[in-house]
């Protein structure tokens, strides 16, 4: 299982050690990615918040980044911006998007032609716990 990373998923892991985002970050699996857009991404707003880089490099090292030379399928976005997260999803050929930021994304359309569940972290952690 597979599962592509927003950063503000990673921001959150990174604030708060008791939430959904850290606990999803700190187990072994499945396997986390997120975008070298997302790498850049984080950098800045890690700065902004005064969070320090080490923290963030330390979870840098349980991610997988896919790399990806230009965002496309703006089309499954509200904001252009966030299209590297669908883009990186896509190439990570992952089942899942964990984002807080929903409404961003335009979820039915990602399931229907893509095959990716789009999903805040509790309601991932929430379907991980059905399967057992």
């Amino acid at each position: 299982m597979k599962i592509f990373l927003d950063s503000d998923v990673i921001i959150s892991s990174l604030l708060s050690s008791s939430g959904a985002a850290h606990l999803l970050i700190k187990t072994a699996s499945p396997d986390k990615y997120i975008s070298n857009y997302s790498v850049k991404e984080l950098a800045l707003v890690i700065k902004r918040l005064g969070v320090k880089p080490s923290g963030l490099k330390q979870l840098l090292k349980q991610l997988n980044v896919v790399k990806i030379k230009k965002p496309f399928l703006a089309n499954y976005v509200v904001d252009s911006h966030d299209s590297h997260v669908v883009s990186g999803a896509v190439k990570a050929k992952a089942q899942f998007l964990l984002t807080y930021n929903i409404k961003h994304f335009k979820a039915e359309k990602i399931k229907r032609n893509l095959g990716i569940l789009v999903y805040r972290p509790a309601q991932f952690l929430q379907y991980l716990r059905s399967l057992n």
